[in-house]
């Protein structure tokens, strides 16, 4: 059973608990965060998963409750910011809710999930494995959007030229345009890898990564 369509809990359009004030803002967000990841965890024990698997997934999550937080209180200077990294840490619980089955990473700076570089084109990193028999592809994040890109500096990743084939053994380079950032902007992304058999594709998965240009 996947999550329900639609089911991102991504905050956009709800004005009415909007503040002008950055500081209280992230008050709100820090506690949105820890609230929504009860969400996240039911949905875990809803999956009935072997133990060791279940232990992966709320560490996942938990884990990321702690990380986003941290960047929320120290790293996030605006609104927008805090917009940026609470739909990341979003982005992340849920991918931890899922489960992790795909030998994969992506990596800005040789660091991956939080991460931190200096503006301009950012190189991107994106590896993995198959499993036996299986081929690895870049997949969409949703529909027509081959990535999910949310930024306080008009940052897009760079769709031309993009590998359409299947890897045994992939080794991606993207580039992340970044040329606008400055010290304190942050850039939330999410990269889906696609686990192909006979181009049948058979498991697909998000990885969601933030970056603070310094």
């Amino acid at each position: 059973m996947a999550m329900p369509e639609g089911y991102d809990g991504l905050r956009t359009g709800d004005e009415s608990e909007r503040t002008d004030d950055p500081n209280e803002y992230k008050r709100t967000c820090i506690d949105f965060i820890e609230d929504i990841s009860h969400d996240y965890e039911a949905w875990v024990d809803y999956y009935k998963l072997p133990e060791d698997e279940d232990k992966r997934r709320r560490a996942g999550i938990q884990a990321t409750i702690t990380r986003t937080n941290e960047w929320l209180a120290k790293v996030a200077q605006s609104i927008k910011a805090v917009d940026v990294i609470m739909n990341d840490g979003i982005q992340k619980m849920a991918e931890s809710t899922a489960g992790k089955p795909l030998e994969i990473g992506v990596f800005v700076n040789q660091k991956s999930g939080y991460t931190e570089t200096k503006p301009g084109v950012i190189d991107v990193v994106v590896k993995g494995h198959p499993r036996k028999n299986r081929k690895l592809k870049l997949g969409y994040h949703f529909k027509d959007d081959r990535f999910r890109i949310e930024s306080t500096c008009g940052a897009y990743l760079e769709e031309t030229n993009l590998p359409t084939e299947g890897f045994d053994d992939m080794d991606l380079h993207l580039k992340l345009h970044a040329e606008n950032a400055k010290p304190r902007d942050v850039i939330s992304f999410t990269v889906t890898l696609g686990e192909f058999e006979n181009d049948v594709e058979i498991d697909k998965r998000g990885i969601s990564t933030v970056v603070h240009l310094v």
